[in-house]
């Protein structure tokens, strides 16, 4: 038995393979981030607004209109789809019939011609929404004093 070493346990956890798979998975997050934001692309209108408490109803009801005047909510699987008016209006009363509580934000392009955007908010209030809200680009209260 001279001949047998006994071997002493390691007490130590090898923390690198873990490290390993937490890089790769800050690296998949902040690849995937950017593709999680709401309806399609428009360019808002800039204002010195309040922002709204997000700790209200975090999934609000949003109707975009793009430059060409197209309209899409960001209801269901096809988000980035222009709907027709009775479309919106069915949708938007559909959610509001499950949740009265729910926000209804409008999202329009800065170069949308102020009647599309007041179009638009026609067919939320026919759908049944009371209150409707806008979303901007917050801007200096200097810049909107200067213009």
């Amino acid at each position: 038995m001279s001949g047998v070493r006994k071997r002493r346990l390691m007490g130590e956890i090898n923390v690198v393979p873990y490290i390993d798979v937490m890089l790769v998975l800050l690296i998949i997050f902040m690849v995937t981030a950017p593709l999680l934001t709401q309806g399609i692309e428009v360019e808002l209108p800039k204002a010195g607004a309040e922002p709204i408490d997000p700790a209200e109803n975090a999934d609000p009801l949003v109707l975009s209109v793009d430059q060409d005047g197209n309209l899409y909510l960001n209801v269901g699987d096809e988000e980035s789809t222009p709907l027709d008016a009775k479309r919106i209006i069915r949708m938007t009363s559909v959610v509001l019939e499950r949740s009265p509580a729910t926000p209804v934000l409008v999202k329009a392009d800065f170069r949308v011609p102020y009647g599309d955007v007041v179009a638009a908010m026609v067919l939320l209030q026919r759908a049944g929404a009371e209150k409707i809200g806008f979303l901007t680009d917050p801007a200096e209260l200097k810049k909107l004093e200067a213009s």
